[in-house]
């Protein structure tokens, strides 16, 4: 059975989710600012994050946490990690694909994750040796064993256009695999895909802990596997994340390889 922080997480990302539809029919009139080049935070942002940190301050007030928009907050051994809307661009441009993003981090580990998509009310929930779910059904990643006739995902990271040209290569080389590939704009969400089977894959570089750590528990939950563009398993530090079940990661892992600069090699 699922633990009690389970059901916090999942009160804190659904009243995070109010906020953001509450806000949707006057998105004209929110205060948004750019933290760096093509990098926006909205007043959005700042109010579901401040509801999440509040409700899950109530329940565990000696926990740490590490919002997007407020960064780290106090140390302690159980850090909760927040994205209170993974794809703000989508959200600021009415484009319907964005997500609530909740995971836990004991010992570094993520062992807890909640990604919630407010607009379609699809609750991701995972937690470690119980399962992951959407909503009250029990998920798994897909069958497919290897990349032909896969679908997968990928983002451009805004702080990352220096690793362009080698995205571009690697996304060419999958091409030449799979069946397709989909951009969509919510990192959280799309791994979120992958574990309940809906696309068989993802990857993109220079992901933060916030865009990844509730997703890859959904992942690992519902059988599937995370590691870096070099195959090492875990969350990784560099952010260059592939994601899918056993067969497909290391598909993608293989099929990139001649792609890879050394840099993301990492």
């Amino acid at each position: 059975m699922p633990r009690p922080a389970v059901n916090v997480a999942v009160r804190a990302a659904r009243a995070a989710g109010q906020i953001i539809l509450r806000y949707m029919n006057r998105l004209d009139s929110l205060d948004v600012v750019e933290k760096q080049r093509h990098d926006y935070v909205s007043e959005v942002d700042r109010l579901a994050e401040a509801e999440i940190i509040r409700e899950l301050k109530r329940a565990f007030p000696r926990d740490a946490t590490l919002g997007e928009e407020s960064g780290p907050s106090g140390q302690a051994r159980n850090v909760w990690v927040i994205d209170p809307l993974d794809g703000t661009h989508n959200y600021l441009r009415g484009f319907p694909h964005f997500s609530v993003s909740i995971g836990l981090l004991e010992n570094g580990e993520p062992t807890l994750g909640v990604v919630y998509d407010p607009l379609r009310d699809e609750l991701f929930t995972g937690d470690k040796g119980n399962g992951a779910y959407l909503n009250d059904r029990r998920i798994r990643v897909g069958r497919r064993d290897g990349l032909g006739g896969a679908l997968l995902a990928t983002g451009f990271p805004y702080r990352q256009r220096r690793h362009l040209d080698a995205q571009l290569g690697m996304t060419r080389a999958l091409l030449g695999e799979a069946e397709d590939i989909r951009r969509t704009g919510s990192a959280a969400l799309d791994i979120a895909y992958v574990a309940a089977g809906r696309l068989d894959g993802f990857y993109e570089t220079g992901l933060k802990p916030w865009d990844m750590a509730a997703a890859c528990v959904l992942v690992r939950e519902a059988g599937g596997r995370y590691c870096d563009f070099s195959g090492r398993d875990g969350m990784p530090e560099s952010g260059n994340l592939i994601a899918g079940n056993v067969a497909v990661a290391k598909a993608m892992v293989m099929t990139i390889a001649p792609e890879l600069p050394p840099e993301l090699a990492r």
